[in-house]
């Protein structure tokens, strides 16, 4: 982690049929519990996770059900953002994924990331 840094950016690839995507939203909300401000960037299948009842699908054992971590992390003031290109290759439009979720290209990540922001990828 980047001396000093506040921020910590998780990028996530993979989605709802994989624990990973449960292990990054553990991870993430830690970081929120810990002081950190989070934001989560995600790509490639893990844009299920934010598409209405998607995350609804995925509970790994004996974590909190993938929805409440969500709602969690999303209630506690975690930044989601949602890959244009990926949500756009499903077939999603904005109304299809939780609100909240900010359909964002990946310079607001770089933008975080140049500003000292730790990063983690699942």
């Amino acid at each position: 982690m980047a001396a000093g840094t506040d921020k910590l950016v998780i990028l996530v690839t993979r989605g709802i049929d994989s624990e990973l995507s449960s292990v990054a939203f553990t991870i993430a909300n830690g970081g929120l519990t810990a002081g950190l401000k989070v934001s989560m960037f995600l790509t490639s299948t893990a844009i299920d996770l934010v598409r209405r009842n998607g995350q609804a699908m995925t509970h790994v054992q004996p974590l909190e059900p993938l929805a409440a971590m969500i709602a969690d992390f999303q209630k506690r003031g975690g930044v989601i953002w949602a890959c244009p290109p990926c949500v756009k290759s499903r077939g999603y439009e904005q109304k299809d994924l939780l609100d909240g979720v900010i359909i964002q290209g990946a310079s607001a990540m770089h933008a975080e990331i140049k500003a000292g922001a730790a990063t983690l990828s699942f």
